[in-house]
């Protein structure tokens, strides 16, 4: 096997790690809020609050990656992560649990881009659905794990020793990670520097901007509050709410490695690949507002097939959006312009828990905060139509 799909194989692990990490504490909201008397408002500024570093530090990290590489920024980076996860289980109060979400969010914000960058420097523009699509499903088998894991760990040891052990055994990743990672600095890093204010001038930035805010409000409203949503509005234990996350997201995955491949099958040989992974992308995106369908259905009924029809249109746009992301990117500014990329996403990741608690109110009336997030997909589609019409 090729080396670059070795590394790959290690960055889709390090992505799915990451997922659990940050999603943990979505798994463990309602013991906490309970232990810690927390109101919904509070617990959303908790969950939002790993975004708010998250995406600071974004274009400042695909600076440092379009500089000096991967190997040993990846590194660090993964061991402050874990280690900060791992003492959520220690933490003694809301003050406590704030800062340690900070400094995840700071650790966490190297991972998509040194995974998007090796992607973008050892494949080509035609066969980087699969490999963008591998790197995707990390993102679904993350959340989907953590919600078994995480749900099965609470149920028999307390959502402490679930942090800990979450996190403590991630460190385990970095040693494959330093012998194999490729060294020095990525190919971006010697050619003509280009200007990241440049490249958002043109209309194509503007889309993808706008179509990753919405698209990722979407997204971590589904990985924050859904877990809780699940608890409150329809009555669900711990484990039964964690394989109706999981199974969902599980599908999303297969999904995702389907239509990426499929993508790179019907782009060989055509004249605009970006345009066509375009059409991938609002088709998935368009079905993954049928997230607006749990509003009627009724408490304890099947939500699990909402979820399931929603996050499959996710699987099929996700992968295809960020290779779309990828082909509209000048290659001397892989980093920073994927990092502006993933710093407007993060931006939608504060908004979301934090909007979502406060229109949850005293009642927790999910409604409204539901119609919100399933419309957000239909934004991001007509950002996209409207904005990227041919190869940036």
């Amino acid at each position: 096997m090729e080396r670059r799909w070795i590394v790959l194989g290690l960055l889709f692990l390090g992505i799915v790690i990451s997922y659990m990490d940050r999603g943990n504490l979505s798994i463990a909201a309602v013991p906490i809020m309970q232990e810690f008397a927390l109101t919904p408002a509070q617990m959303g500024l908790l969950l939002s609050s790993f975004f708010w570093t998250y995406a600071v530090f974004q274009v400042p990290g695909g600076a440092l990656l379009d500089r000096f590489g991967i190997r040993k920024l990846y590194a660090g980076a993964f061991l402050l992560w874990c280690l900060a996860s791992a003492a959520i289980g220690w933490a003694r109060s809301f003050e406590e649990m704030f800062a340690l979400r900070l400094l995840l969010g700071m650790g966490e914000a190297i991972a998509p881009l040194a995974s998007m960058s090796f992607i973008k420097q050892n494949f080509d523009e035609r066969e980087q659905g699969l490999p963008t699509a591998i790197y995707v499903a990390g993102l679904t088998m993350g959340p989907a794990l953590g919600a078994l894991l995480g749900s099965s760990l609470i149920e028999w040891l307390g959502w402490r020793a679930m942090f800990l052990a979450t996190g403590l055994g991630g460190c385990l990743w970095v040693v494959p990670w330093w012998l194999l990672a490729p060294r020095g600095a990525t190919a971006a890093a010697s050619q003509t520097e280009g200007s990241l204010l440049e490249f958002l001038k043109q209309p194509v930035a503007w889309g993808l901007s706008l179509s990753v805010f919405f698209y990722s409000y979407f997204w971590y409203f589904v990985l924050t509050w859904v877990p809780a949503y699940l608890m409150q509005a329809h009555g669900f234990p711990n484990l039964k709410m964690g394989l109706t996350m999981a199974l969902p997201l599980a599908g999303m995955a297969v999904v995702n490695l389907a239509g990426g491949a499929w993508a790179d099958r019907v782009l060989r040989g055509a004249a605009e690949p970006l345009l066509l992974r375009r059409r991938f992308v609002c088709a998935g995106f368009s079905m993954a507002s049928i997230l607006m369908g749990l509003i009627w259905v009724p408490r304890g009924g099947p939500v699990i097939w909402v979820l399931l029809a929603s996050l499959m249109g996710v699987g099929i746009g996700a992968g295809n959006y960020w290779a779309m992301s990828q082909s509209a990117v000048p290659r001397a500014l892989v980093g920073r312009a994927l990092g502006f990329q993933n710093m407007m996403a993060q931006v939608a990741g504060a908004v979301a828990p934090l909007a979502t608690g406060y229109l949850l109110g005293d009642g927790q009336n999910y409604t409204v905060a539901i119609l919100v997030a399933g419309a957000s997909p239909l934004i991001a589609v007509g950002a996209l139509l409207l904005f990227v019409r041919g190869e940036g």
